[in-house]
C-alpha cells in the first residue's frame, strides 16, 4: 500500500503544478501573445476542456485494460504536451498546446483515486485517497514557489518543470507501481456497460448527485487557481504579493486535503458536508472583501483548506458508490462532469470581469452553485454507508 500511495502522490505532485501552471504564468503568457482578459480565460479553459474527455476515457480504459498502463500513458502525454506549451508561436498553438494537457492531466485523476481507494480498501478509502491527493495542492505551491522565485527563462519555466520531471516518472510507474489487485481479479469478468453500471440497479441518484457536487464544486476551485492571481494584481497587489497568496492558499488545500480526508472516516457524514460548504462560502466572502495582505494570505489559506479539501472529500466519497469492475469508469464520468464546472468556471469569471464586476463580484456569484454542491454532499454522505462497497 505503501508503495502506490507514494508513486501516485508522485503523479499527483506533477498534476497540480500543471494545473496551476497557467494561473502562475498568466501574465507573462498575456504579453508575451498580447491576450485580453477573456483570451486568456480561453486559455485556462483549453486546459480544462481537455482534462474532460480525458477523465472519461482514462476511466472507461482503465475498467478494461489496467489502471497502470493507463497512468503511465496519462502521464507520458501531459508531460510531453507541458513541454510543447513552452514552444507555442501564436493564441491557436498555445490553445492546441494546453487542451492535450489537460488530456493527459483528466486521464491521470481516476486512475490515481482508484488505485489508492482500491489499495486501502473501505475502511480507510478517505485517508488514502487524501494522502494521495495532497500532492495535488503541494505540486500546485511548487508551482507558486517558481512564480515567486522568478526563475530566468520566464513563464516557460513552471512548464519546463511540468514536463521534464512527470516524462522521468512514467518508468518509475513501470518498474514500481503494482496493478491494482481489484481489477486483477477481474480479468475474466466480461466488462459492464457504462449506462449499466451508472444508471441500473440503484445508481442513478448517486450518480446524478455525485456529478452535481462535481460540477458545482470544481467551478469554484478552478476559478480560484487560474483567476485569483490575476484578480490579485486587479486589486492592486503585486505580482510576488499574488504569488504569495497563491502559495499560502495552496498549503491550507494541501492541509485542508490531510485533515478532511482523516475526519472523513471518523466525523459524521452530514457534519463533514456542511463544514466543508459553510466554510467555502466564507472563504469565498473573505477573499472579496479583504484589502491588506494579511487578511488576504488568511482568506487565501482558508479558501484552499475548504475548497481543494471538500473537493479531495468528493474524490474518496466517489468510489464508495461503485462497483471494482464499474469503479474507474463511474470516478472518471465524475471528474469529466466536474471539468464541465471547471472550464466555465473560468469562462464565467473571465466574462464577469470583462463587465467590470469587480472581484467581489465573481466570488458571491459562485456561491448559489455552492449552496448546490453543498445539498447534493449532503446527499451522498448520508448515503455512503449503504453504498456498495468491496
Amino acid at each position: 500500500m505503501t508503495r502506490t500511495i507514494s508513486l501516485c502522490f508522485l503523479v499527483a505532485l506533477m498534476e497540480g503544478l500543471d494545473l496551476q501552471a497557467s494561473g502562475i504564468a498568466a501574465q507573462g503568457m498575456a504579453a508575451a501573445f498580447q491576450l485580453d482578459k477573456l483570451h486568456m480565460g480561453w486559455v485556462f479553459s483549453a486546459g480544462i476542456f481537455g482534462l474532460l474527455p480525458g477523465a472519461f476515457l482514462g476511466g472507461l480504459l482503465a475498467d478494461r485494460i489496467g489502471r497502470k498502463r493507463v497512468l503511465m500513458g496519462s502521464v507520458a502525454l501531459f508531460g510531453l504536451f507541458s513541454l510543447v506549451t513552452t514552444m507555442a508561436w501564436d493564441f491557436n498553438s498555445l490553445l492546441v498546446a494546453r487542451c492535450m494537457t489537460g488530456v493527459g492531466l483528466g486521464a491521470a485523476l481516476p486512475n490515481l483515486i482508484a488505485l489508492t481507494s482500491e489499495v486501502a480498501g473501505p475502511r480507510l478509502r478517505g485517508t488514502a485517497v487524501s494522502l494521495m491527493y495532497c500532492g495535488v495542492p503541494l505540486g500546485a505551491a511548487l508551482a507558486a514557489s517558481i512564480g515567486i522565485a522568478q526563475l530566468a527563462g520566464g513563464w516557460q519555466v513552471v512548464f519546463y518543470v511540468g514536463g521534464i520531471v512527470p516524462l522521468l516518472i512514467v518508468p518509475l510507474l513501470g518498474l514500481y507501481l503494482p496493478e491494482s489487485a481489484a481489477f486483477r481479479s477481474l480479468r475474466d469478468v466480461a466488462p459492464i456497460g457504462v449506462v449499466s453500471g451508472l444508471f441500473r440497479e440503484g445508481a442513478a441518484v448517486p450518480t446524478v448527485m455525485i456529478w452535481v457536487s462535481y460540477f458545482f464544486t470544481l467551478m469554484v476551485v478552478y476559478i480560484l487557481i487560474n483567476w485569483l492571481p490575476s484578480l490579485l494584481i486587479g486589486q492592486g497587489f503585486s505580482g510576488a504579493q499574488a504569488s504569495w497568496v497563491m502559495l499560502t492558499l495552496q498549503f491550507g488545500a494541501a492541509f485542508g486535503t490531510l485533515l478532511l480526508g482523516w475526519v472523513m472516516d471518523r466525523l459524521p457524514a452530514w457534519a463533514l458536508a456542511t463544514l466543508i460548504y459553510v466554510g467555502i462560502l466564507a472563504s469565498l466572502t473573505a477573499l472579496g472583501m479583504a484589502t491588506q495582505l494579511q487578511s488576504m494570505l488568511v482568506a487565501g489559506f482558508v479558501a484552499g483548506f475548504f475548497a481543494t479539501g471538500g473537493q479531495c472529500v468528493l474524490y474518496a466519497l466517489a468510489p464508495h458508490f461503485y462497483r471494482p469492475s464499474i469503479r474507474a469508469t463511474g470516478v472518471g464520468s465524475a471528474v469529466a462532469i466536474g471539468r464541465l464546472g471547471a472550464m466555465s468556471g473560468p469562462l464565467v469569471a473571465g466574462k464577469m470581469l470583462a463587465l467590470g464586476t469587480g472581484t467581489t463580484g465573481v466570488m458571491l456569484a459562485s456561491a448559489p452553485g455552492i449552496i448546490i454542491a453543498a445539498l447534493a454532499m449532503f446527499y451522498l454522505s448520508v448515503r455512503r454507508d449503504k453504498a456498495q462497497v468491496d
